[in-house]
């Protein structure tokens, strides 16, 4: 694995671990395994991949290898110690997670991105770092190789981890994600951590039956023995197209990647849409054969232009679902995790997490997560209401251009043309109102609000995920009355940045296929790197997209400050055997950087190193 001098791993200490029975680990504690470190943030969905990735490689190698979760929070929000222990549940994290609220371990570990993997010996020495997703059997090979060392040297030590799983809690929904009013007048609930769906009577807490066993899978077949894995959005066919389809609505499947159709009568489940395999290549916005498309965290789902739209927040993309003919597509977004406005084939997005349409149906409404900010879709075109960015996040009522949202997860389409939003991290849900352009809050202490649901009643629901519960707001709540005007705190993401100077700077993406492996050009480039900038301004040369993963940029001696945009991919498959398997190697950057005479000429990003 090279030659390179070995690096001590820094010692692991934050505020507080979890899934330990109390005990702080120390490095020393962990002598003998192989450790890999996780840096995360919960609101991530590239992290919650990961997390999924690493779910086989911990059951495998249960005996030498200990995962551990080092949590660098990213909003404001996810720095509450009892929020990073319901999200520890939620995601169903079986490893050890240590709490770094302020981004120590981050710092020690030179993390640059969420996510970051490293690999640390069973003497102690940091033998590889990696970023993004799709590190799963680049992981395995080098654990293998691991293993192979130093039961030789007599340094790998089997036996049981130190993970100690928390007691189970009792409530009748776990995490619920979305809802939906059913024509008998129930609410189905996605029971988020519990695999299934449930309704509930019409006062938004009696269970009536479930679909789906609990238990975490990807079976069709009858209510009690079909399986799910962490769905989210649910969304109620036109009745002429569930007659032609043959079901009556659409389950976002959240962590297997697949979109499932339910027959409401006999809770009867079946797959419409996915592969089941993660996204790993470009999808045009021509139909393809919907069961053979991957698809990448479909988070909610709405019925739009005459189409099943979805939140694909993995991929920070909407797309198009036809359940008459079968076939899927892109709608809207790049790819590029950001926020620009503009024709739905250029416009960029971040994490689309919730949609609802407008009651004359001309507008699509999104709560775009990542960016704290309301979206909207209206010929053909994408806009913003609210929110400004990536790093820019709070709590902040008033005009709409500054206006401050938190990791907002649902919006809901009100009759008179405003929109509540579940502005998840600040507690809260929102009013905006686009004849005023005011932003106002109509409640707030509330647990993690993630949906809303607007009954024919006229009574809005919350589906209040961290409570296990829906709420239903009070009677006049969304009156001039009941609102009211906050003016809270103003946060802005601050991660050291790296000066570089002006001028000519090159970019490097570090990459080294995992052993056993080589780029892969089966399908075209093997690379892919697409660069932005925020401020445009700030490059001069050098934005776009190529294949090579070294690039020249040429940065605004003008511009003291801004953050370079990257996107980096890199296919591989294994090298000189019959049937390889291929992989794909995939990470968005967002680098702040300070222009700065005499500082750097080159920028090293390291997608997958070895180091040593």
């Amino acid at each position: 694995m090279g030659t390179t001098a070995r690096v001590r791993a820094p010692e692991l200490h934050g505020r507080q671990w979890l899934n330990t029975g109390g005990k702080n680990l120390t490095l020393q504690d962990l002598r003998g395994k192989i450790v890999l470190a996780d840096f995360w943030t919960f609101c991530c969905i590239n992290c919650l991949h990961v997390l999924d990735e690493l779910r086989p490689l911990e059951e495998k190698y249960g005996d030498v290898l200990v995962v551990i979760g080092v949590h660098s929070p990213k909003f404001e929000h996810e720095k509450d110690p009892d929020a990073l222990a319901a999200a520890v549940e939620r995601y169903g994290v079986h490893h050890p997670v240590l709490d770094d609220p302020e981004m120590d371990m981050w710092q020690q570990y030179a993390a640059r991105a969420w996510p970051t993997l490293s690999v640390i010996d069973p003497e102690g020495y940091v033998v590889a770092t990696m970023a993004g997703e799709g590190h799963a059997e680049g992981l395995a090979r080098l654990i293998d190789e691991l293993i192979v060392t130093h039961e030789a040297k007599g340094t790998l030590h089997r036996g049981d981890g130190p993970y100690v799983p928390p007691p189970a809690p009792e409530t009748a929904l776990r995490f619920p994600g979305k809802a939906v009013p059913l024509p008998n007048g129930n609410l189905l609930v996605s029971d988020s951590a519990r695999h299934s769906l449930v309704e509930v009577a019409a006062d938004g807490e009696t269970p009536v039956r479930r679909i789906g066993s609990g238990e975490r899978g990807r079976a069709d077949g009858p209510a009690g023995a079909a399986t799910f894995s962490e769905p989210q959005g649910v969304c109620l066919l036109p009745t002429q197209v569930a007659e032609v389809a043959g079901y009556d609505l659409v389950v976002a499947d959240t962590v297997n990647h697949l979109l499932r159709g339910v027959r409401l009568e006999s809770g009867e489940v079946v797959t419409v849409a996915g592969s089941g395999r993660q996204w790993r290549a470009e999808v045009d916005d021509h139909a393809h054969d919907a069961l053979a498309v991957d698809l990448s965290s479909p988070w909610d789902l709405a019925w739009y232009d005459d189409k099943l739209i979805i939140a694909m927040a993995g991929i920070h993309q909407l797309w198009w679902f036809d359940p008459i003919k079968r076939t899927a597509g892109m709608y809207a977004g790049t790819t590029v995790e950001a926020l620009r406005d503009g024709p739905l084939a250029e416009a960029w997005m971040a994490q689309p997490s919730g949609l609802s349409v407008s009651a004359d149906g001309t507008r699509l409404w999104i709560a775009d997560s990542e960016t704290s900010a309301v979206r909207y879709v209206e010929n053909g075109v994408l806009g913003t209401a609210v929110g400004q960015g990536l790093f820019d996040f709070g709590h902040v009522d008033g005009p709409a251009e500054s206006a401050l949202l938190q990791h907002p997860l649902g919006v809901c389409a009100l009759p008179d043309g405003s929109v509540l939003i579940a502005d998840t991290y600040n507690g809260a849900v929102r009013r905006f109102d686009p004849a005023s352009n005011q932003v106002s809050t109509v409640a707030d202490g509330l647990a993690e609000p993630s949906d809303l649901v607007l009954t024919p009643a006229g009574e809005v629901l919350v589906v209040e995920s961290a409570g296990h519960r829906l709420t239903r707001l009070a009677p006049g709540a969304l009156s001039a009355a009941g609102a009211s005007t906050v003016d809270g705190p103003r946060h802005r993401t601050e991660r050291k940045p790296t000066d570089v100077a002006a001028g000519a700077v090159t970019l490097d993406i570090v990459f080294t296929p995992a052993p056993g492996q080589k780029l892969d050009e089966t399908y075209g480039p093997s690379t892919r790197l697409v660069v932005s900038a925020s401020p445009p301004e700030l490059l001069v040369d050098g934005a776009g997209t190529g294949t090579e993963l070294s690039r020249r940029l040429v940065l605004n001696s003008e511009v003291t400050a801004g953050v370079l945009q990257v996107t980096a991919q890199a296919a591989t498959c294994d090298a000189d055997v019959e049937h390889a398997a291929c992989h794909l190697t995939r990470q968005d950057w967002g680098v702040p950087v300070r222009v700065v005479d005499g500082a750097v000429t080159r920028l090293p990003l390291v997608l997958r190193g070895l180091d040593a």
